[in-house]
């Protein structure tokens, strides 16, 4: 019975690895259509080394699937196929901006006519052999549950070194700088500080989920188990003020409140943890002029272009924004028959989104969206089906962290909330970003590849442990850590 459930098994296996080949190798032909038409729109021939790029994204996505297939084969078939779409989807936007930027830009001779799109793939393909060796590496997701501490002191480092180096051109401080090599610390702080939030709350949930007082019918925590809240909310306060990263605050601030309300399963924790964020961000909007100016942007756009506005205006990129996404309508002007050019910096920074919006329509944003949520639901899906608390946490963690970084973007964008400078995950340009979420693809194969084993593979046999006339009651089975 226990074999043919293990052949079973591994026949359903196969054909979910099965279906990710064919999916991936469809990702990868709607990359090179997507590179075709802006070709043939914007240069009127089919593009030069089209073969050799074609080849080189399906070998990187071929080579991760049969690292899958052959270490991760219980792994969700969905993961892959939607990193690889939309970091091939990516290209083609960059190269698209690419173009225009080397037109407009080069009788003025400043950086923005050289290509990203170039050091994108090779930033593709750094990131897609990391992810690699993590699928290979890492036999089981607990292997991290024994560095949570460790991870946690380095993720501390990295949060608060780029205090101590200029900020970019915005007036931000996110950036590593050491001689010409540059990274952008907080993209690797997500996945560390999942980690270590996912083995501190399987700790610390039962005194956690204790009720202290209740205020006008809600249960609000104990005062002494509020403690590790309030330090959170500190760093994130602090990361906010002396670097004048909201994005990276608020992501780092959201992950543990979703996960701290999945481990305790209280709605006070929710509740208390959006009235600090909100308290916060507004006593810091207030006082420190960096994110006081992008406040006033949020909240006035269109003032820039007034002859007397507030001195915090220093950009039209949110105007310019929503002028682009209003351009598209329903099915946008077409790939490569737009202006999103105009938006200064669009091909380097989170503008990248109203590409889509006015080249594409609401159709290629809604398609897009539905893709990040696709992700999403598998990261969730994958926490419901494992056993563990340690690896329900951090699958959550992690589908959080995506939703929560796709939410800042997109929000500060299209002018629901205040722009935060993130990178959209996979589309943005960015060699940090990139590899970043691709060790985050990798982290999701491997639980998912726990959950599927689990549920396709059989249970252990109990018979040993049960009592028997002859011998007694078994000794008490001792379970691994």
């Amino acid at each position: 019975m226990r074999g043919s459930q293990r052949s079973e098994g591994r026949r359903r296996s196969g054909q979910h690895r099965n279906i990710e080949l064919a999916l991936v190798l469809f990702a990868v032909a709607i990359s090179l259509g997507g590179w075709i038409v802006t070709e043939e729109t914007m240069n009127g021939h089919l593009p030069g080394g089209l073969a050799r790029y074609g080849g080189a994204l399906a070998a990187l996505a071929v080579a991760t699937h049969l690292a899958i297939r052959r270490f991760a084969r219980y792994a969700d078939p969905l993961i892959l196929p939607i990193a690889v779409l939309l970091s091939g989807f990516g290209l083609v936007l960059l190269h698209r901006l690419d173009i225009s930027y080397a037109a407009v830009h080069a009788a003025k001779g400043d950086y923005q006519k050289l290509p990203t799109a170039p050091s994108q793939i090779m930033w593709i393909f750094i990131a897609g052999a990391a992810a690699i060796t993590l699928i290979v590496a890492v036999k089981h997701h607990r292997f991290f549950q024994r560095y949570v501490y460790v991870l946690m002191v380095g993720a501390l480092v990295l949060l608060a070194a780029p205090a101590f180096f200029p900020s970019d051109s915005f007036g931000a401080k996110r950036w590593i700088k050491l001689g010409g090599l540059s990274f952008e610390p907080d993209e690797f702080v997500k996945l560390a500080i999942t980690v270590f939030f996912a083995g501190y709350l399987m700790a610390s949930r039962d005194a956690l989920a204790l009720v202290g007082r209740k205020v006008w019918g809600l249960s609000l925590p104990r005062g002494r188990n509020a403690g590790p809240v309030l330090a959170i909310w500190v760093i994130s306060l602090l990361v906010l003020v002396f670097e004048r990263d909201l994005g990276t605050s608020l992501i780092f601030f959201g992950v543990f409140i979703v996960m701290l309300y999945v481990a305790t399963e209280r709605t006070s924790w929710v509740v208390f943890g959006l009235l600090m964020a909100v308290g916060g961000a507004a006593v810091v909007g207030s006082i420190e002029p960096h994110v006081h100016g992008r406040v006033e942007a949020w909240l006035h756009p269109l003032d820039i272009y007034l002859p007397v506005h507030d001195k915090a205006l220093v950009s039209d990129q949110p105007a310019q924004a929503l002028f682009s996404l209003g351009t598209g309508h329903l099915m946008g002007t077409g790939l490569g028959l737009g202006r999103p050019w105009l938006i200064g910096f669009a091909g380097r920074s989170d503008f990248i989104f109203t590409t889509i919006g006015e080249e594409l329509g609401l159709a290629g944003v809604t398609a897009v969206l539905l893709l990040y949520t696709l992700l999403i639901q598998r990261g969730l899906r994958t926490a419901v089906a494992l056993t563990d608390p340690f690896g329900k946490l951090l699958a959550t963690g992690l589908a959080g962290a995506v939703a929560l970084q796709v939410f800042v973007v997109v929000g500060g964008v299209t002018g629901l909330i205040p722009l935060t400078g993130k990178a959209l995950p996979f589309l943005a340009a960015g060699g940090s970003s990139l590899v970043a979420n691709w060790l985050l693809t990798a982290l999701l194969i491997k639980l998912s590849d726990a959950a599927g084993r689990t549920a396709l593979e059989p249970a252990p046999d109990e018979s040993p442990i049960l009592p028997s006339p002859a011998t007694g009651p078994a000794p008490t089975p001792r379970l691994a850590v």
